[in-house]
């Protein structure tokens, strides 16, 4: 690692697993098409960073060579490729199911890393994968969907996972150089163009929506793509792909806690277990670089 992180790696991924948690819950409050929904995630994102972003992001992205801007590019499209799946699954599947599944990210990123990123796939990585992993899926066990079109919802999930593991990664190769304003600015904005290529491509309506499902769409894109997607990007200047995947696997214990509070849903032993063994895998995993 060339530089000291500037505050606690752990503090910042802790403020952004809250955030992403809470990405399903607003997900499903949305009245609305999957792809519309995450295209306004990206979309209003992009516009709420653009004021203050816009020039500096300019000025990075004509100091970037062409391979990293292509990279930068793939990645934001890897991230409108996650949403598209992921978000869609929400519609065939349960939530718990959706989330475990997709939160397969981190064995694709581990897999991946080597070739990618060149980052190893290092003993402690693994170590936390062997506790965090079980975890999830003892969270998410006793609400898993089966049969019909929740197998579609769970391999439109996997697919999700894969996606998001390809944006992790390329967004690594370039992190380092870019600061996380530019970077962002432009990961979101690609992202967000490719979303509404494909819903107006579909003919899906972008407007004609109730007041709760246009809050969902500001509230997605403030807190769980501003302020938790970019506290992963922050972390990424530092910490390899893979443990940055594994730490997104404090997703599942977020939503448990949420759905605690505002759905009422109880907190189970075994979920109780699940969330102390991610807890455990995270704290292994994560530790800087």
């Amino acid at each position: 690692m060339a530089e000291k992180p500037p505050v606690s790696i752990r503090l910042v991924l802790f403020v952004g697993v809250f955030a992403i948690s809470t990405g399903a819950i607003f997900a499903r409050m949305a009245d609305a098409p999957a792809l519309v929904i995450a295209a306004y995630r990206t979309g209003l994102a992009t516009l709420f960073l653009l004021p203050f972003t816009g020039a500096g992001t300019l000025r990075e992205a004509r100091a970037l060579s062409r391979k990293d801007l292509l990279t930068v590019v793939l990645s934001g499209g890897f991230l409108a490729l996650h949403f598209a799946t992921w978000i869609s699954s929400l519609f065939y599947t349960t939530v718990a199911s959706s989330v475990v599944i997709v939160n397969a990210i981190p064995l694709w990123t581990g897999l991946l890393s080597p070739l990618l990123t060149g980052d190893p796939f290092s003993s402690r990585l693994k170590k936390g994968l062997l506790l965090a992993l079980p975890g999830g899926v003892i969270i998410g066990w006793g609400d898993f969907a089966l049969g019909g079109s929740a197998l579609w919802g769970d391999f439109l999930a996997l697919l999700g996972s894969f996606f998001a593991a390809l944006y992790i990664l390329f967004g690594r190769r370039v992190r380092p150089r870019m600061s996380l304003t530019g970077y962002v600015t432009l990961n979101y904005g690609t992202s967000a163009l490719v979303l509404w290529a494909i819903v107006a491509a579909m003919g899906l309506p972008p407007s004609g929506y109730s007041g709760t499902t246009w809050a969902a769409f500001f509230l997605m894109a403030l807190v769980p793509q501003i302020l938790g997607h970019s506290s992963y990007n922050w972390a990424l200047r530092w910490l390899s792909g893979g443990t940055v995947a594994l730490c997104l696997l404090g997703e599942p214990i977020g939503s448990t806690i949420l759905a605690a509070l505002f759905l009422s849903e109880p907190v189970t032993l075994g979920k109780a277990a699940g969330g102390a063994l991610i807890l455990a895998g995270i704290f292994i995993a994560s530790k800087e670089e």
